[in-house]
């Protein structure tokens, strides 16, 4: 039998709290007000804070993707115009230098000089629209005596430098 102020075992063997003012449980009891609010209150911060994240991954790939194929497009062009410029001035090195690793061990710097020297030579050119997904480029010829042609050149990217260059010109 327990003594005074002693709490006495229940049924189950876990003592019940003695009686008397101040006296609390070993553990507060969970609150009850409001629980379904927090609860989707926090699974709405989660899936705005998910669809900041995966909209912010989204964007920021279609924004690389989107300057990747701007690149290439300017790259191609600059590489197409400094091509073209060359042979319209009849600097065949310079014009040489342009092309890819391929198309030079194809033909020496001394054979492209001489056959550039021998075509009818470049007066103009006007270069199109840079096809990113074939990396051609079509060209609009002028020739010294008058004729007309257009030239598609193909692109390919250095494996050194990640430029594009020359690599064939149809």
């Amino acid at each position: 039998m327990p003594g005074r102020g002693e709490a006495s075992p229940s049924a189950d063997g876990v003592p019940t709290p003695p009686p008397g003012p101040g006296v609390a449980p070993p553990f507060a009891a969970p609150p009850t007000e409001g629980g379904r609010k927090r609860l989707w209150l926090g699974l709405g911060v989660g899936a705005l804070a998910l669809l900041i994240c995966c909209g912010g991954g989204g964007t920021a790939l279609v924004g690389l993707t989107v300057s990747s194929i701007q690149a290439t497009e300017e790259q191609g062009e600059a590489i197409t115009d400094a091509y073209y410029g060359a042979l319209v001035r009849k600097e065949y090195n310079k014009a040489y230098e342009t092309l890819c690793d391929s198309a030079q061990r194809r033909e020496s710097r001394a054979e492209f000089a001489r056959r550039m020297s021998d075509e009818p030579a470049v007066a103009s050119y006007r270069i199109g629209d840079v096809d990113p997904n074939t990396l051609t480029v079509p060209v609009d010829v002028t020739f010294s005596g008058g004729g007309q042609d257009v030239q598609t050149v193909t692109l390919a990217p250095d494996q050194q430098t990640a430029g594009l260059e020359v690599c064939g010109v149809n």
